[in-house]
């Protein structure tokens, strides 16, 4: 079979994926085997994969797929996540397209037309992971809303209350507005934003002082003033000490409210009046009950004026605030604005502002969980990488924590196991027959009808039970699966969700189970654009996972997100890297091609036991030996990013620009048995390192190679055995026998040498074996005919420096060399270059104050520039002593 110039990925990736699945190679049973186990953070429902979703993904791929070629029984668990919050808003924008209200339905109406919604968007986000080469076990996909997954919620729920640790109750709470359900502490972002301060007088009743009949507050929000219900000032403020005790009367709506003091005030913000609104803010609320004061609730769930408000009853809060400021200022009572900024808190799922808001809610206790998932961190149960990034953020947060508010006020997710009576006395069971059965028990006699909570549960306190609930550990806590899979091996996830996600897996693995759900947590970064932006669709700078995989092919996006990714780190995507991507297959491409040539009629060696081209072989022997040592290094490390840039330079590097070309037979020669086998087995070994990295490629390479027996797929080609130790010694004459070529090579380009000119080298050294060992590579790549040894400098020759040793450049035609004060002259120039160059970089080490500030990793950058710096100085000098004139 031909090949085509260019690897061609169109053509191949979607014929090995289809191999694999069929194969069974992605399925995972239990049996004699360790397990190796993970399971998916379970996309929402409601998106497609975008860059994140990519790197992540594609990081677990790597090490499932690493996990398999390692003879592990590796189980991957794939799934997606029902995504209340967001669903919910989807269908309710579908239904409006279709001119219906959320309203108009009874709540099994609207469950169907998501249900509909969910089997045509749903599995689009699975397409576009087998497109990218994802190797999931497909038998296996789990949802957080299946039957069974509900039923485990449920129980867990119930546990949790019979034990105590949930609990229902009024309490300031985080409000959505827009999705009109309460959320979480975590689920709100603080975002830094532009603000007004508006400066509003109060009128004082019986003021100390007639002159001065008002008092003066500060806010940010105006369209709060209408639910003011007291006013504080510090008690040591001296400029408010006489209006302790008195009343002013509330802006636009003349409600009289008391003047209190309290050392909870600033006195250096605004005028160091506080206004406080109970029912909207939560250091006001608690004030308020401190005071025993009223709670005005002026805004409704949906974020409009309520009537409680008095005025702009419905008008959207915003346009109220407008309002608001344009009347006070009408009537005198705006002294000024000023810019400033500050934080604003937004829902992470809708992007609306959220409403502080007093509501009865159900909130799960958690100080009792959060010291098992702190401890099993700090002691190295459970491994966090990269940990000097995560730790201290992990630790504070459960130090820290607050109890967890679980209920949403949506129909979409786990409905609240909760029956209620007409006088609001519940009781909590797994349905409503135990429900029953238990309110005869708790209120004997009574029989009324029970109506069940139409709050549904947080979709986090269902996906917390994720590792559990996958093998139906929670639902059927005997059986085999479970037994077996659980706890899993390593969690590959986003550091936007180590609260959210991570934190609570681990507290529910440790309550319900006694085990750590997973061993090693490994932490992806955000994915920016170039100039370091947030991907996002409103921005524009978010590529489409499926058109750079028809642009470039899957395994060079995978390269390009990998490539750049160090654990946790953000990384700066760019296009460019999956170029860079394309250009490696191309390369590997060649490589097959050039090898499928050498093999065409291989000379047969006769009765010879080792190839013609001995010191190449034995030398990329053990390359590839330090390498793979590297590789399982890096990998137990989780330093991923540099793994693949340990092999990219394997490959690209060593074996194609330095390896293939010291093997490469002469012009119209064919290549030795012994040497072709040798660098196909290489090849191979290159292949197997690289396959989790770029899986399509190395599996399509592999197969064209040579001929494979049926089921001889590079996927479940187990690794390489512990490789023997690198022979060191043969390293070092690697690195020697580049440093020579590569000097030989610029001289000749800078003395103007064609390329078709033989020359003949000397060499003065005291490791003449080692020369001799590699004088037909240094000869044959350094186009000349011959590698002489000398005791002293050769006249008219140009000598160069190649490490301790000194080296003696000869012409073999008539043409000669350029004359030895030329030669000089130029090693003068480039010295005296050099020389300058080292001062530069020699004051910036010498500034105390650039070695204070800078970073660690710019600073050893300068100090390898200065020994290079020197070492090249060293080497001019010594080949200026060695310049001879002609004979």
């Amino acid at each position: 079979m031909t090949l085509s110039i260019h690897y061609q990925p169109e053509k191949t990736e979607q014929r090995w994926y289809r191999h694999w699945k069929s194969s069974g190679y992605f399925r995972s049973i239990p049996d004699e085997r360790a397990p190796y186990t993970m399971v998916i953070p379970p996309p929402n429902v409601t998106g497609v994969l975008h860059l994140g979703h990519t790197l992540n993904e594609t990081v677990q791929d790597v090490l499932i797929r690493r996990a398999r070629m390692n003879g592990w029984n590796a189980c991957w668990v794939p799934g997606s996540d029902h995504a209340s919050i967001a669903t919910e808003a989807r269908v309710v924008a579908m239904l409006k397209e279709k001119g219906i209200e959320k309203s108009s339905l009874t709540r099994e109406q609207f469950l169907s037309y998501a249900y509909e919604w969910k089997e045509k968007y749903g599995n689009i986000i699975y397409n576009q992971m087998e497109r990218l080469g994802i190797s999931c076990d497909w038998d296996r996909v789990n949802f957080t809303m299946d039957d069974h997954y509900n039923q485990a919620v449920i129980r867990v729920f119930v546990n949790l209350y019979e034990k105590g640790l949930i609990y229902r109750g009024a309490r300031m709470i985080h409000w959505d507005p827009s999705a009109k359900t309460a959320l979480s502490d975590e689920e709100v972002e603080y975002r830094e934003v532009h603000s007004v301060l508006y400066y509003v007088r109060y009128r004082l009743e019986d003021p100390p002082d007639p002159s001065q009949p008002w008092i003066t507050i500060a806010t940010t929000r105006p369209e709060t003033i209408l639910g003011d219900t007291a006013i504080a000032v510090h008690p040591e403020d001296h400029r408010y000490q006489e209006l302790n005790g008195r009343y002013a009367l509330v802006p636009l709506v003349g409600r009289r409210i008391p003047i209190l003091q309290d050392p909870y005030v600033d006195r250096e913000f605004g005028t160091g009046c506080l206004k406080i609104t109970p029912a909207h803010d939560v250091n006001d609320y608690n004030l308020g009950l401190k005071y025993h004061l009223p709670v005005v609730n002026v805004l409704n769930p949906d974020g409009t004026m309520s009537e409680a408000a008095g005025k702009y009853i419905g008008e959207d809060r915003f346009q109220a605030r407008k309002k608001i400021v344009d009347e006070l200022n009408s009537q005198g009572l705006l002294v000024k604005k000023e810019e400033i900024q500050n934080k604003v808190g937004v829902s992470q799922r809708t992007d609306a502002v959220v409403e502080p808001r007093i509501s009865t809610q159900w909130f799960l206790k958690m100080q009792e969980m959060a010291g098992p998932a702190l401890d099993a961190v700090l002691v190295g149960d459970i491994r966090i990488h990269p940990s000097d990034r995560f730790l201290n953020a992990y630790k504070n947060w459960l130090v820290d924590i607050r109890d967890w508010c679980i209920s949403r006020q949506l129909w979409w997710g786990q409905q609240i196991p909760a029956w209620y009576d007409a006088s609001g006395n519940f009781v909590v069971a797994g349905d409503e027959e135990t429900a029953r059965d238990s309110y005869r028990k708790k209120y004997p006699g009574a029989d009324p009808l029970l109506t069940r909570d139409p709050d549904v549960l947080d979709t986090w306190f269902s996906s917390w039970i994720w590792p559990i609930e996958v093998f139906r550990g929670i639902t059927e806590p005997a059986n085999p699966d479970f037994a077996y899979y659980y706890p899993t091996q390593v969690l590959v996830t986003g550091h936007d969700i180590i609260f959210f996600w991570v934190a609570r897996m681990i507290m529910a693995g440790l309550f319900f189970e006694g085990q750590k759900p997973f061993t090693d947590v490994y932490f992806t970064g955000m994915v920016r654009d170039k100039l370091g932006r947030k991907m996002s669709k409103s921005l524009g700078n978010s590529p489409d996972l499926l058109d750079l995989i028809s642009r470039f092919g899957a395994d060079a996006v995978r390269f390009g997100i990998l490539i750049s990714s160090p654990a946790g780190n953000d990384l700066l995507f760019d296009e460019d890297s999956c170029n860079q991507g394309r250009l490696f297959c191309n390369k590997i491409w060649n490589a097959l091609k050039l090898l499928r040539k050498w093999g065409e009629n291989p000379l047969q060696g006769g009765n010879e036991a080792v190839p013609q081209d001995v010191f190449g072989v034995l030398w990329f022997e053990s390359r590839l030996r330090e390498a793979s040592s590297q590789v399982k290094a890096q990998f137990d490390a989780f330093r991923i990013s540099e793994v693949l840039k340990n092999i990219y330079s394997l490959i690209w590097e060593d074996f194609c620009s330095w390896y293939l070309e010291w093997i490469k037979p002469q012009r119209d020669q064919a290549m030795d048995a012994l040497t072709l086998e040798a660098v196909s087995g290489h090849f191979e070994s290159l292949l197997q390192l690289l396959h989790p990295f770029m899986p399509f490629l190395t599996e399509e390479v592999y197969h064209q190679l040579r001929a494979r027996e049926p089921g001889d797929d590079l996927m479940v080609r187990e690794s390489l055995p512990g490789l023997a130790e690198p022979d060191r010694d043969l390293l070092e004459e690697g690195q020697l026998a580049k440093a020579f070529i590569t000097t030989v090579r610029d001289i000749r380009k800078s003395n103007n040498i064609p390329a078709g000119e033989k020359i003949r080298l000397a060499v003065m050294t005291s490791r003449r074996e080692i020369y001799r060992r590699m004088a037909s590579v240094l000869v044959r790549q350094c186009g000349g005919i011959s590698l002489d040894f000398t005791s002293g400098p050769v006249p008219g020759s140009i000598p160069f420096q190649c490490g301790k040793d000194n080296g003696f450049l000869l012409a073999t035609t008539e043409k000669g060399l350029p004359d030895p004060g030329q030669q000089a002259e130029k090693l003068r120039k480039e010295l005296h270059y050099l020389k300058g160059f080292l001062e530069t970089v020699d004051r910036k080490l010498s500034n105390p104050r650039f070695l204070e500030m800078a970073r660690p990793d710019l600073i050893a950058r300068e100090r390898l520039k200065k020994s290079d710096t020197e070492a090249k100085i060293h080497s001019l000098q010594e080949s200026l002593k060695h310049i001879q004139p002609s004979p």
